[in-house]
């Protein structure tokens, strides 16, 4: 029996090294094609190549100016073998992205299109300054340094290929009001509004951080509004709690801008009661506030709002996290507040709506507001005011009744408003 038991057990392996052998001479691998292309070699639309990232898949089309991206015919550039799931030989509409797949053989490749249209003025400058040039609202925004006299100005203007602007460039120009640029092509015309201005006087505006100068400032988005303000009033300064805390006179300022964006909690420094009294008292007297981003919050700890209510819904991303926004639905609407005077100049797409973001734009998403419909019992625009006492001056893009979220307030001092944004300032 133990013989046998060998002998069987030496004819199994056997059996089973022969099939093994078997299996594998006879695997059928064709068709498993991976070591092909994927990979497009160009793509252009209306006669313009774009620029392809084969990292991403991200393909960027600029077309000139004038042309009507939402009836488009492109072309592709296949590796041999390839094959597409979009007919780009058909007329598409690229005012949005496109997406398509490169399949060859077992292997594929996302891309995705965007496709612009060339601004018509590619740059405004006076005295080698660069204008701001909005192509959604039609506007050019120019501030030059203070004393520059307005009434004799020539500016530089860069246009795109096939278009005419008149006034001309080089021409000399009185800005001390708003002048009109006609944008012309050979299928039309388009005016634009040019606005340039100096910095406001007479007007004392201090910048409030945490940092003890202005210089130490370390979040960027803080930095860029204290900057902001410094090229746009001459009487800014910046001013620290830490001065506020020892003391210092505050009561010659104007206005005291809080731009918090560092973290979501208010800092310690903002809420000790040397600091909190000496800034009720600034305000009692006629001071104004402005308190942006995070620092919404602090209409509560100065009791400016009765006691727990105060922005209700604070939120936000910190870095490395973020997200790039998509669209420009980013933005305000001010219905019925069109004639306030923080909406003077505001480039609008609409006549009471102004987007703040690009698409494009990457965004940690800071945000301290009241959500109106579902918390705090507010119920809608005019039960917040009741409760609050503000005055809700701008709320969400698609929320014109302004009952939805508070995004821009103002509350009514003794003889001045104060102001709280978590968007854009108001002075």
């Amino acid at each position: 029996m133990k013989k046998i038991y060998k002998t069987s057990l030496v004819a199994t392996l056997l059996l089973l090294f022969v099939t093994l052998f078997s299996c594998e001479d006879s695997f059928d691998n064709t068709g498993f094609e991976t070591n092909v292309p994927v990979s497009i070699t160009y793509f252009s639309i209306a006669g313009t190549e774009g620029t392809i990232n084969q990292g991403t898949g991200i393909i960027n089309v600029v077309v000139p100016y004038g042309t009507d991206i939402t009836s488009q015919i492109a072309t592709i550039g296949l590796p041999n073998g390839a094959d597409i799931n979009v007919d780009f030989s058909q007329v598409k509409n690229f005012a949005q992205p496109v997406n398509f797949r490169v399949v060859n053989g077992n292997l594929f490749k996302d891309y995705t299109v965007n496709v612009s249209v060339a601004s018509p003025i590619i740059s405004f400058k006076i005295n080698d300054i660069a204008a701001s040039i909005n192509n959604t609202s039609h506007t050019i925004l120019l501030t030059l340094p203070s004393g520059t006299d307005l009434t004799a100005l020539q500016p530089l203007i860069e246009l795109s290929e096939g278009v005419s602007i008149s006034p001309a460039s080089g021409s000399t120009i009185n800005f001390t009001s708003s002048v009109i640029f006609t944008v012309s092509t050979s299928t039309g015309s388009v005016d634009y509004t040019a606005i340039v201005s100096v910095p406001a006087e007479g007007i004392t505006v201090a910048f409030l951080g945490t940092a003890a100068t202005r210089e130490a400032i370390t979040n960027m988005d803080e930095k860029i509004a204290c900057d902001w303000l410094f090229d746009n009033y001459q009487g800014a300064q910046y001013l620290s709690f830490a001065q506020i805390n020892s003391g210092t006179d505050i009561s010659e300022i104007n206005l005291i801008w809080w731009h918090y964006d560092s973290a979501q909690n208010l800092p310690s420094i903002s809420l000790n009661p040397t600091v909190t009294a000496a800034l009720q008292t600034y305000r009692a007297n006629g001071g104004n506030l402005l308190l942006t981003t995070f620092a919404s919050q602090y209409v509560d700890a100065l009791e400016i709002v009765p006691s727990g209510k105060g922005p209700n819904n604070i939120f936000g991303d910190f870095p490395p996290n973020g997200g790039v926004d998509a669209d420009n639905s980013w933005g305000i609407t001010f219905a019925g507040h069109e004639g306030h005077p923080i909406f003077q100049n505001l480039e609008t797409y609409e006549g009471n709506k102004a987007y703040l973001l690009e698409s494009g734009t990457f965004r940690l998403n800071h945000t301290a507001w009241w959500f109106l419909p579902e918390w705090g019992g507010y119920g809608d625009g005019a039960g917040w005011r009741n409760q609050t006492g503000g005055i809700n001056l701008a709320s969400e893009p698609w929320d014109t009744g302004l009952n939805g979220r508070v995004v821009i307030n103002c509350r009514m001092g003794r003889s001045r408003q104060k102001c709280s944004s978590n968007f854009i300032g108001c002075l």
